[in-house]
């Protein structure tokens, strides 16, 4: 097999993961959603540092590689940035205050 096609199988399969990776996300971020009203309700604040580092203690210890687990954690402090955003996002929308955008 040529190298071109290699790339081009090895770049679809990095196609459809990034798709699933997408869909995992939303669902990741509806759930979210419900954690922000859930936490307005309550009057709660978003930012959870334990909860953060119950999350990142999940990840890397069900980390089997070849990602290394600061790789990681790099990688879900960003989701958990937006998902954070998320909520603020939808607990001032929901609060009918002004939304501000990023």
């Amino acid at each position: 097999m040529d190298a071109v096609a290699a790339l081009s199988r090895c770049r679809e399969k990095i196609d459809d993961i990034d798709r699933r990776l997408v869909a995992l996300l939303n669902e990741r971020t509806c759930i979210v959603e419900e954690i922000g009203r859930v936490k307005r309700e309550a009057k709660l604040a978003i930012y959870e540092p334990k909860r953060e580092d119950q999350v990142f203690e999940n990840i890397t210890s069900s980390n089997g590689g070849p990602m290394s687990g600061d790789g990681l954690k790099r990688i879900f402090e960003r989701i958990i940035d937006e998902m954070r955003r998320v909520q603020k996002d939808r607990m001032v929308e929901t609060s009918g205050a002004p939304q501000q955008k990023d």
